[in-house]
């Protein structure tokens, strides 16, 4: 179960660092996509394959959402030093240039450009939160 935040900054290749507190759960093979609200995310392979599975099992009206998802999926390779390529076609998809923020959400991480991030977090705190948490208790 992965949470928590985490602000980074790519290196100039678009190598991001992954946390020491994560790598040990996440192995060396990951799987990098776009995400609908605009990050990106990353999964470690094995969650990725039970998510690409459900995703292909879909119909045909999904099929742009396949695309999206499964067409854009690249794997990547964690490095000794704990780095993971970002290809610059997905850091263009999700805005990303250099400081980004990382969030846990369980078994996967969302990947989101800081300021974007930021901006869409304070829009979200300034609105009323959904009927889903209702009965929600803090």
């Amino acid at each position: 179960m992965f949470q928590g935040a985490s602000s980074l900054s790519l290196d100039v290749k678009g190598r991001l660092s992954m946390p020491t507190r994560h790598r040990d759960v996440l192995g060396a093979a990951l799987t990098i996509t776009k995400h609908p609200h605009g990050c990106l995310m990353v999964f470690p392979r094995s969650a990725w394959e039970q998510f690409r599975d459900r995703i292909a099992s879909l119909p045909m009206q999904a099929q742009w959402w396949k695309r999206i998802f499964l067409g854009n999926a690249m794997d990547v390779e964690m490095d000794a030093s704990g780095r993971v390529l970002v290809s610059p076609e997905l850091r263009a998809a999700a805005g990303i240039s250099k400081d980004v923020v990382l969030l846990g959400m369980g078994s996967y991480f969302e990947l989101w450009d800081a300021q974007v991030y930021a901006a869409q977090e304070a829009e979200a705190m300034k609105g009323e939160m959904p009927d889903v948490f209702k009965d929600f208790s803090f």
